[in-house]
């Protein structure tokens, strides 16, 4: 077919907004100031409100930010790619680390929960010397995630910027953060109830005899390491009348959430005369028993170890280790439903949603070695 004079090809792209006296308003030739003016004016707020939006900043109210974004869409400005409509598919999972099996427990219980309502996780983990949590957001946001779920994060560190929660906060993107705790964050926090958890190891081990109860955690600007040493702190006082400075001083014991910060830490309890050692994690109690054993020393019969989480396969340990459980199963399934209750636009409560734990009794645990308890 002969193409007519004057005629333009059809590239099958929609037109750009025409303005009021008929001529094309290209966008990308549009300069700034007007193109603030023009979505000031469809959204009926200031520039300035248009600017902090457009790029991210906070202190704007959601329904003023929504006003924006359908100002540019009806001008049929192109919204920043931080901006853009997140697709209902995808749902962002950021973990530490996934050698402590506890985080792909927890990850398979939320990546679960997900596919049951139509989203697909995606799994973005830290490993030393890769990507940051900053990196990993900013990767998950690019990609048009719905929502962001984080466990153990940056939230959890007392001595971090809560700042970069604010900022995704500003940029649309919901958010849910489990295990930890910061009144700076207006999110949904999910937690265990990290005190009642040493409340429940230490009666165990009194009720068995030992006066001499170690406790052995991760460095302290972390709040679930808070949180066990107040639990601990308050039960030990309450049962075994110690001061909390002898508790604090004697009896705690700060190394890394490792099989081997376990083993350094236990090894330190146990020449204070410790005969029990209680574990901030799993990994922790096994690096206590390997310390225990070093040191010609059998669990339970010497020294008894208790863990926390109640990680797989972890009952079959030897001995099988007894544990505060972690309770995965609903903290997870809360996760999940927290957040796409904040996608759905009907957000829950920013507060923290407390699981309390259980104690499980298994063979590391015994009566306390009258004979051998140094005080």
């Amino acid at each position: 077919m002969t193409q007519q004079p004057g005629a333009a090809r059809s590239s099958g792209r929609p037109r750009r907004p025409v303005g009021v006296q008929g001529s094309v308003r290209p966008v990308q030739s549009t300069p700034v100031t007007t193109r603030l003016a023009d979505i000031a004016a469809q959204a009926g707020v200031s520039e300035a409100t248009v600017s902090r939006v457009l790029n991210g900043k906070p202190g704007v109210a959601a329904t003023t930010r929504q006003s924006v974004l359908a100002a540019l869409d009806v001008l049929g400005y192109e919204r920043p790619v931080r901006l853009r409509r997140r697709s209902a598919g995808l749902v962002g999972l950021i973990t530490p680390e996934l050698e402590n099996p506890i985080f792909p427990a927890l990850a398979q219980v939320i990546g679960q929960a997900l596919t049951r309502q139509g989203y697909t996780p995606v799994l973005a983990t830290q490993t030393p010397g890769g990507s940051t949590e900053d990196e990993l957001t900013e990767m998950l946001v690019d990609r048009g995630v719905a929502g962001i779920i984080y466990v153990s994060g940056l939230h959890a560190d007392t001595t971090a910027d809560m700042e970069r929660y604010e900022q995704l906060r500003a940029q649309g993107v919901p958010f849910v953060l489990v295990d930890g705790f910061s009144p700076k964050v207006q999110a949904p926090f999910i937690s265990p109830d990290d005190r009642a958890a040493m409340t429940l190891a230490v009666t165990h081990l009194v009720s068995l005899g030992h006066t001499r109860v170690g406790l052995a955690l991760g460095p302290k600007r972390f709040v679930p390491v808070q949180r066990k040493i107040e639990g601990f702190v308050r039960a030990m006082q309450e049962q075994l009348h110690l001061s909390p400075e002898t508790i604090e001083t004697e009896l705690v014991q700060h190394s890394l959430y490792t099989l081997e910060g376990g083993q350094a830490a236990t090894t330190a309890l146990i020449e204070r005369g410790c005969t029990a050692i209680v574990c901030a994690s799993d990994m922790m109690a096994l690096g206590a028993i390997r310390a225990a054993r070093q040191r010609g020393l059998e669990v339970p019969r010497d020294v008894s170890v208790v863990g926390f989480d109640d990680s797989p396969l972890i009952a079959f340990t030897d001995p099988p280790l007894t544990t505060v459980r972690k309770p995965v199963p609903a903290m997870g399934q809360a996760a999940v439903r927290t957040l796409l209750e904040e996608i759905g636009g009907t957000p829950a409560p920013h507060s923290e949603f407390v699981f309390m734990p259980e104690l499980v009794v298994r063979g590391s645990t015994a009566s306390a070695p009258g004979d051998r308890v140094r005080r």
